[in-house]
């Protein structure tokens, strides 16, 4: 998936949204279990796993690609 094409599939979607989805979707423990960050495994939350994806540009990368590849269906 090249840069442009992400960046239309997160058109007009926030972080928290894709966090909200994701998690939704797998849990705190999926997504640790499919990204190694520490927000994930230790006292998660939407809050501080916002605030740590906020000031760790490949984390949130990371976040965002997995988000891609949920089914549109899940992404709304």
């Amino acid at each position: 998936m090249d840069q442009q094409q992400h960046k239309d599939l997160l058109h007009g979607v926030t972080l928290e949204m894709v966090l909200t989805r994701l998690h939704k979707k797998h849990g705190w423990e999926g997504l640790y279990d499919r990204i190694k960050i520490n927000c994930f495994s230790m006292n998660p939350s939407i809050k501080s796993s916002l605030t740590f994806l906020r000031k760790t540009p490949w984390a949130r990368e990371k976040v965002e690609t997995l988000y891609m590849y949920l089914k549109p269906e899940d992404r709304v």
